[in-house]
Parts: C-alpha cells; structure tokens; sequence
C-alpha cells in the first residue's frame, strides 16, 4: 500500500520511479530489522536466562508501530529443537509485503544481468505457507531458521533451489541492485525538488512550482511531506506532490504548453472539496470527480480522484497559476485532524470556513496543532472565569457564530506568527487567553439583548403617544365607526407583535441565565421590563376597543390628558435608553462624566414616574367629570392606568439596572 501506486494509478508515466525507489529502500531498512529480530528470539531462545536484545529504537526508526515485534523475542522458546515464534504468520506476511515493495521498480526498470523475478517470486510463494498448520504452525525449523536470516554465501540448502541463497542473501542482491538504478537518476534538485530529463524550458516551470511551495511550506513545521519530484515524460513536464504519508492523498500536475492538468486523490470529500475551493482563484476547473476503490489503496477502501485544468493566456500567467497551486499544498497536511479539533467550538461548516480563512491568510492550522490545539482553547475558557463557560459550551453558543470563528483564526494566525519566530508554545497559551479574555470583555450580548428588548419598548411608547397626538380613537365621521378603528387597530395589531419579539429576547435571557450564572441579573433586568411592553401594548389594545364607539363624553380635556400622560411614558422610555447606552461602557475606561449622566438618566425616569402619578390623577378627574357612559368610562380609565403603570414599571427596571451597571462597573474596574 505505498503513494507511488497511487501514482501509478493516475496513469502511466515515469514520475512514480524516485518514489518507488524511496519506498523500496524505506522496506529494506524493516526487512533487514524482521531478520534481527528474528536472530535474536533464536538467541533468547538458546539462553532464556539473558535479557533480549532492546530494538525499540531501531524500531522507531524504521517505522514500525505496536509491541508484537518488540515483545517477540522475549515470547518466543526453543521447543524439540524448533523455535518457537508467536505471531509467526504475521511476521510472514510482513516479510511478503516489504519485499514486494522492495522489488517494485527493479521488476519496472530491470537492472542489466540477473532478473529478480523469479528469486522473489520463489521466496513470496514459500513465505504464503509459513505459519500454516501444514508447515509447522508457529514454529520453525532450524533450516528453515538459517534459510531466512544467513547473510553468509555458500552455507547451501537455500529454498531457491540455489545453494548459496537465502532470504537475507536475496535482499543484500536487491539493496545493491536497488543503488544501481537509483544511480542512473540525476540527483538535480532545483529549489528542493528532485529533477531528470528535464528540458530547459521545463526548468522555469519547476522553479515557479517550488517557488509557491517553498513559500508556505515552513508551516508544516515538523511534519512529514511535500518533498517533490519533476520529469519529462513525452510533451508533458510532470510534478508529484508526497502531501503527507497516506498512500491514497497524492497530487500529480502535468504542465503541456500554456495549460495545467492536476490530478489529486484523497481519502475524505470534505478535504477534496477544501483543496477545490482554494485552488478556485487560479482558475481551477474540475471534471471527472469520482469515487474509486483499489485493493491496493487505502485498505480498498473508496478514496475521491478529481482532475483540474488551468488555461493560462501566457507564460507569465502559467507560471503564476504553477506557483497559487504548490502555495495551497501545505494546508491539506493534517486538515482533518484540525477540522475534527475545531468541532468542539464551533459547527462543521463553520470549522471549515476556519480552515479556509487561515489558509487565505498564509498562516493554516499546523502551528495551533503543535501548540496544544484544542486544549489551548479549553484552557482558556477555563480561565475565562466563573460563569462564563460552563462544561459543554461550545465557543459560538457564547460568543456567537462570526465571533467564534474570528478568535479561532486569531489564534491560529497569532500561533503561526509565534512558532515561526522561534517562540515557545505556552506563549501561543498565554496569548490564547489574553485574547478570549479580551473579546469576552468587548462583547456586551447582555446589554444588546436588553437594548433590543428597550427598542421594542420605545417603538411601543411612541406608537402610542403618536396614537393619542393624532386622536386615532376618534370616529371618521357620523356611523363611520369601522373606518374610525382601522387606524387603531392597525396600531394594537402592531404593537402585539412587539410585545411578542420582546417576550421572545426575555426567554432567549432566561436560557442563558440557566447555562450561565452571569447572565441572571440580566434576565431579571429583561423579566422586569417586559412589564413595560406589556401595559404599553394593553394600552394600545384599549385604545382600539375605544375606537369601536366608546368615546361618549370625551372632551378636549380628556384627550390633551391622556396624550400628556402617554408623552411622559414615551420620555421616560427614551431616558431609560438613555441610561443603558451609557450602563454598558461603565468600567476601567470610563469617567466621571459617564458616571453622572447615567445617574441623571436614572433620575430622570423617576421625574417621569412622578408626573405620570400626578397626571393619572389628573385623568381620572376629567374623566369623571365628563363621561356617564359606563363602557367609556372604564375604558378611558383602564387606558390611563395603563400608561401610569408603563411609567412604574420603567422605575423598576431602572433600579434593577442601577444594581447591573454597578456591579458591572465594578468587575471591570
């Protein structure tokens, strides 16, 4: 399951043989190990008493993962002259594997004189039978033993039907065939990438290609990755991109004249359809994207292949299109883990415009990986402080969606900037928190939501007072009583969706409340001026009932009262906006002058209060003393209680929100 058979996948060419060559020397290392290992479980086996030789570097190096190997040669026992071996079959088939890698591109260029072939063919046949039951289960005899792991010539009873061969001999032939071929390759590199039978027109392309990946390459810090390779293979100057160590994530660009052709196989859709998206400002237009399954891929598992095309009008555009395109290779390494540590913030679409952004910006995701990733985060929000996050908040839930994804590409930016510099990775921590710290402090969601709220509110007061100032109670004419109650209606029909958006921010207040503990003083602040919404739009609700032929004895006094009493409401309101204007930048950045004409909008709600109490005194006794109609008079009456109890209900909320912009003050100081 190697790249270059990805490569090869993407059709014929030369390209695939430096990476064959790379892989094949890759398998010569863990072949060479499997053999010492093997050694020395025969060794332990003959003096269990000593301790087992130590390979867990050797090990580390060639890139073996897991402990079965490790652990081997402590496992295995001499039985009847036999050695013992567990897991003898899985070393087998490792032993098959690696050599068929070894062999790949001796079989695709042989070397002159002796053909590899059937010497391999013989000993991946012999290796498909050991550990069976039919050979001796987990065992293995000392013949077989010797045939395996003797690196001498001329011991005889080779299983290639050679005298002098074995399975160690045979790899000793492949690893110097394999430096011979590697030989005949032109070891040119130009700006880092690996060049033959180039052309000197292919060179200004190369350079324009690696000029791009250079540039943005140091953000992959110590990844493994974008090594290169160039060749002509025809009319076609080819470049191969190693992303990354998966066998089926591979880019092939094939430059022919003025236009490009990218081939690129990956493993996840949402990454293939990222990588489209950054390669649109060159021009990319993809065809042929489809899923494929190959056995030797990707545990045969489905990957995506697409193909991209780029005109260029000229050179110049080529080669500026060749360069865009090796730029955005860098951002594919390790995406999907960041995309999956971003989940716990934000949604999924949301973590890939993250993604997106940062790449844009030249600084990606690699360098917040290496700082902590995710855990910096939490960290933060841990030191946020008591109520602000609680456990299970997500980043946007608190912040809010365009937020969240701003912090989270200021924090990869600002961890690029720091590990490019050479600075240590608590410094990215700190800064992390310095930073959430100060957006926490910058949004006020609090204090919109009850501005919100208060609008609501005072479009409610105004509607009324314009209501009253215009008389829209009063009849159109004689027996024109529905023409007289359009207008208001029409006003109680808007006021009742006011009334109801504003319920809808107390509850939205309430939620909060119960996931964080900062927010309660403000759903209690919003719990008590929904009071107000709601005898405003009582009293928009009688005036349209008073429309409907209740206006018997209202006279100029009557409605001059009223429409006073409503204008004091609507001032009240707009002071108690006032005051909240000025409560939310209360703090360290505040002076004196803030303090004091937030104290003098409180006291002006309360001036309001007092004339509507003396004005709704004033009403009643109008009211009394012109209407004996028993429905208008009631009416009249409620209407004007109504609006007193706007005004008492703003005092209210005024106190509670003294209590908030003190105390918020003084957090902030």
């Amino acid at each position: 399951m190697q790249k270059s058979e990805a490569v090869a996948a993407m059709g014929p060419s030369t390209l695939p043989l430096p990476a064959w060559i790379k892989a094949s020397l890759a398998a010569n290392d863990r072949l060479k190990l499997y053999l010492t290992v093997l050694q020395a479980a025969a060794a332990h086996a003959e003096h269990p008493d000593t301790e087992p030789l130590a390979l867990g570097r050797e090990m580390a190096a060639a890139g073996i993962e897991g402990r079965w190997l490790r652990d081997l040669p402590a496992a295995c026992s001499k039985v009847g002259g036999a050695l013992l071996v567990p897991e003898l079959r899985r070393l087998a088939q490792r032993l098959a594997e690696d050599l068929s890698v070894m062999v790949r591109p001796l079989l695709e260029a042989p070397p002159k004189g002796e053909d590899p072939g059937a010497r391999v063919k013989h000993w991946l046949d012999w290796l498909a039978t050991v550990g069976s039951k039919n050979t001796g289960g987990e065992s293995l005899t000392r013949e077989q033993l010797r045939s395996l792991t003797d690196g001498k010539r001329g011991h005889g009873g080779g299983k290639s039907g050679r005298d002098d061969d074995s399975f160690h001999l045979l790899v000793m032939d492949l690893h110097k065939q394999l430096n011979q071929l590697a030989g005949t390759l032109s070891h040119e590199e130009i700006g880092g990438a690996h060049v033959w039978q180039l052309q000197a027109a292919d060179r200004p392309r190369v350079e324009a290609f690696m000029r791009g990946l250079n540039r943005t390459a140091p953000l992959r810090f110590d990844h493994p990755g974008l090594d290169t390779a160039a060749t002509r293979d025809g009319k076609r100057l080819l470049l191969q991109n190693d992303i990354g160590t998966n066998d089926a994530h591979v880019l092939v660009v094939q430059v022919e004249g003025k236009s490009i052709t990218l081939n690129y196989s990956d493993l996840h859709r949402p990454r293939f359809e990222f990588f489209q998206a950054l390669l649109a400002p060159f021009g990319a237009k993809w065809a042929d994207t489809q899923s494929k399954v190959d056995a030797a891929l990707n545990d045969g598992q489905a990957y995506i292949f697409g193909t991209a095309r780029f005109v260029c009008a000229n050179e110049a555009a080529l080669d500026k299109a060749l360069e865009g395109i090796a730029s955005r290779i860098v951002f594919l390494i390790d995406w999907n883990r960041a995309r999956k540590r971003l989940l716990p913030f934000v949604g999924k679409a949301d973590a890939i415009d993250v993604l997106r952004e940062v790449a844009r910006l030249d600084a990606g995701h690699m360098a917040w990986l290496k700082a902590g990733g995710e855990q910096i985060i939490f960290a933060a929000m841990h030191a946020a402080g008591e109520g602000a996050f609680r456990i299970g908040d997500r980043l946007d839930t608190v912040l809010g969606t365009e937020d969240a994804r701003a912090f989270l590409v200021e924090v990869m930016c600002l961890a690029s900037k720091a590990l490019l510099g050479g600075q240590p990775a608590a410094l990215v921590a700190d800064e992390t928190r310095m930073l959430l710290a100060r957006r926490m402090r910058q949004r006020s969601s609090e204090f919109d939501l009850i501005e919100e709220h208060a609008a609501y509110c005072h479009a409610l007061a105004q509607a009324v007072s314009d209501g009253l100032a215009h008389d829209v109670t009063a009849p159109g004419g004689k027996g024109d009583h529905k023409a007289s109650g359009k207008a208001a209606r029409g006003l109680a029909a808007r006021a009742k969706v006011w009334e109801r958006q504003a319920d809808h921010l107390v509850m939205r207040a309430r939620d909060q409340a119960q996931r964080q503990r900062r927010w309660q003083p403000f759903a209690r602040l919003l719990e008590l001026s929904d009071d107000i919404a709601d005898a405003l739009e009582e009293a928009a609700f009688l005036m349209s009932l008073i429309a409907e032929d209740h206006r018997q004895g209202w006279n100029a006094e009557v409605h001059q009262i009223l429409s006073r009493l409503a204008q004091s409401v609507l001032s009240a309101t707009q002071e108690h906006i006032k005051a909240l204007a000025i409560a939310r930048r209360l703090g360290a950045g505040s002076d004196a002058a803030d303090s004091d004409a937030f104290l003098a909008a409180s006291w002006n709600v309360l001036r309001s209060e007092r004339e509507c109490d003396e004005l709704l005194r004033a009403a009643r006794r109008a009211i009394l003393a012109s209407i004996r109609d028993a429905a208008a008079l009631m009416l009249a009456n409620d209407l004007a209680m109504a609006l007193e109890l706007a005004s008492d209900r703003l005092l209210v909320a005024g106190y509670a929100l003294r209590d908030v912009a003190f105390d918020q003050a003084g957090a902030r100081a």
